[in-house]
């Protein structure tokens, strides 16, 4: 059940947790952000969460990855976080796939972990070219980099959430 912000500081901290999962499915962010609760408005709530996404040791960071499909392909299942990805990643256009996926092949390659970035509004065209830029990073920036985009993403999903909710 989505929610409104007073409901989500009303949640025992278990029900907060299971929603923050939604948004980002790091066990310890979704426990550092429910923990700081109450939350005065949305605001607070998505700088605190960039924040928590911000401070994840990398083992936390690789656990919320997990939960991301690779961009190009849908995300599978009937639950809340499937849709927002299909709808996040909506702008991908059918010719690009197979680019992204070769693209996604030599990132997994180099980095060990799925490409993520914030999908909403980008073409097809423009993922790949990030894609095919991030992957002259090192290890050092392309883990800020992945930082910097799993917390837009987070905050674009608890910002769905509360709409969801009013």
């Amino acid at each position: 059940m989505p929610d409104t912000l007073s409901d989500f500081n009303a949640r025992p901290p278990a029900g907060a947790e299971e929603e923050l999962l939604t948004c980002c499915a790091s066990r310890a962010f979704a426990a550092k952000v429910a923990a700081l609760r109450p939350y005065d408005d949305l605001d607070e709530l998505a700088a605190t969460a960039e924040a928590a996404v911000r401070d994840l040791r990398w083992d936390d960071v690789l656990e919320a990855l997990r939960a991301h499909p690779r961009i190009g392909e849908r995300a599978a299942g009937d639950g809340r976080e499937a849709s927002w990805s299909r709808q996040e990643q909506s702008g991908v256009e059918d010719e690009v796939r197979a680019a992204l996926a070769a693209g996604n092949k030599a990132y997994e390659d180099r980095f060990g972990h799925v490409y993520l970035v914030c999908a909403t509004g980008l073409t097809g065209a423009q993922l790949l070219a990030r894609l095919r830029e991030r992957l002259g990073n090192d290890e050092e920036s392309e883990r800020a980099a992945v930082r910097g985009e799993l917390a837009a993403i987070t905050a674009l999903r608890l910002r769905k959430l509360m709409k969801e909710g009013t």
